[in-house]
């Protein structure tokens, strides 16, 4: 997890692991003692792992409750040993076994024995009648089976201790992450301050030149891991958060010591956290407000967390600002207070409001005018904004070498100067980011219907460029080009 979050290489580990077999020690120590990090630094890493609970109490959920989720557990997933029952319910041995003998002496479960190994860990159970029933009976009140929730108060914890402002974000970071995009170094310049802020940002311009391309960009300029909860409790309700389609999981180490009981705890995090990268969430025309808030699952009794709380930790990316379902003025009115004060509120169906830290980076991305979808109160709370322009004509150039190099064609200077004139002048365009992709794909794409080798030709640039816009009356070019004149 060291190297995932960069802050030491594998040849650092191997080296540290070489020391340690010479004067043992923990792995972090002789990292230290071979000047691969500072103990300040992995202290600091250290401090954000969520420590194992120590006890039941420690656990923060009531016995009986925490008891009917593993009943649960075991009858959803057909368990039947303890080892099972710990991988499910992402508790500790000691808990889990002070749970299954309390199921025990509640005439809940049976012992069969262990028909694995002599390991008190492979020991197997079954249900009692009384034990189904009381089961069925808990599934009921509430169908949620997975691993144990942590607290609300754990939770907001947590969030606090990995905020984006605690990494710094460098100029060589943003440059590495756009290295495949053709910009002009004031977006790296204007970006990395917007980024290193944790503040909410504004991507505007005029569509096809790589808005929402810089923003999918700054989700590979962040290298810490995180730790997002399988889900939270809250006055005794349950709202998942961990989503694999958001939260991509890194895979911890497992120790390999083979002495009986020490497969117990092979992990040394609280295992009902999950090490991810920090979340990238993007939505775009269909969201509403009621993505914003709890989604009550009727059926289940339980919640799923809003999309603004999975993305706590990383960022949350509103593409197309403006042309979502919901009216701009409604979602801004929903988050005024929010990205002022970094926190939000949210609402159970049973009318208790509870809070979350609001510590993720939004970025609001629009071709729209910025003054006619927000008014002056919204703007001064964006304190970033990043015009996305029109590429310059050297970077149109580049733009078009790059996407010719990826087809195999060859662009000369005498083709780049008359798609420049067909693009601007016949067609008064203005240069965008996305025409030499388009241009370069219609091109190659004619060229293989009429079974030609892949070149330019005159009348095949037109069918490209023709296919950039529609047709227009000559009335309606004469306007235009009257008020181009006008403008100039």
């Amino acid at each position: 997890m060291l190297i995932r979050a960069k802050l030491v290489t594998e040849a650092d580990v191997a080296k540290a692991l070489e020391r340690m077999s010479r004067h043992s020690g923990r792995l972090g120590d002789n990292l230290v003692a071979i000047g691969a990090i500072q103990q300040k630094t992995l202290d600091a890493f250290l401090h954000r792992i969520p420590a194992e609970p120590a006890d039941m109490a420690a656990v923060g959920i009531d016995e009986v409750d925490l008891m009917g989720l593993l009943m649960k557990l075991i009858y959803k997933d057909r368990l039947e040993t303890t080892r099972q029952f710990m991988d499910a319910i992402k508790l500790p041995y000691h808990i889990v076994l002070d749970l299954v003998g309390m199921a025990v002496n509640r005439q809940l479960l049976q012992t069969l024995g262990s028909r694995y190994s002599d390991n008190p860990i492979d020991l197997s159970y079954a249900f009692t009648e009384e034990g189904r029933r009381w089961t069925l009976d808990a599934l009921q009140r509430l169908h949620y089976t997975g691993p144990a929730p942590v607290t609300l108060e754990e939770f907001n914890d947590q969030v606090n201790l990995q905020k984006l402002t605690n990494e710094l974000v460098t100029v060589e970071r943003i440059r590495k992450a756009i290295a495949h995009l053709t910009f002009d170094d004031t977006i790296v310049e204007q970006s990395g301050p917007a980024l290193n802020s944790g503040r909410a940002m504004l991507l505007y311009g005029p569509p096809g030149n790589g808005k929402t391309s810089v923003a999918y960009c700054f989700a590979s300029v962040f290298h810490d891991v995180i730790y997002m909860p399988y889900s939270v409790i809250v006055e005794g309700q349950i709202i998942r958060v961990y989503d694999p389609s958001i939260h991509i999981p890194l895979d911890p180490t497992e120790l390999n010591d083979e002495n009986a009981l020490s497969v117990v705890r092979r992990e040394t995090y609280d295992a009902r956290w999950v090490p991810c990268k920090r979340p990238f969430v993007v939505t775009g025309g269909e969201l509403t407000l009621e993505m914003l808030d709890l989604r009550y699952d009727e059926t289940g009794h339980y919640y799923e967390a809003p999309l603004h709380m999975k993305a706590l930790g990383g960022c949350f990316v509103i593409d197309d600002f403006g042309r979502q379902l919901v009216s701009p003025t409604n979602l801004l009115n929903r988050w005024i207070v929010p990205l002022e004060s970094r926190v939000d509120f949210l609402k159970l169906h049973t009318g208790k409001s509870f809070a979350i830290p609001f510590e993720e980076l939004v970025i609001f991305s629009t071709n729209l005018e910025p003054e006619d979808l927000m008014d002056p109160a919204f703007l001064r709370r964006l304190p970033y904004k990043i015009e996305i322009s029109s590429p310059s004509l050297e970077n149109y150039r580049r733009i078009f070498q790059t996407e010719c190099a990826r087809q195999g064609l060859e662009l000369s200077q005498e083709t780049f100067d008359i798609i420049v004139h067909k693009v601007r002048v016949e067609k008064g365009l203005d240069f965008a980011a996305y025409h030499p992709r388009f241009i370069v794909d219609q091109v190659v794409a004619t060229c293989k219907f009429i079974g030609l080798p892949t070149h330019f030709e005159p009348r095949f640039i037109d069918y490209a460029i023709d296919n950039l816009r529609v047709k227009q009356s000559a009335a309606k070019r004469a306007k235009e080009t009257s008020a181009r004149i006008a403008d100039k």
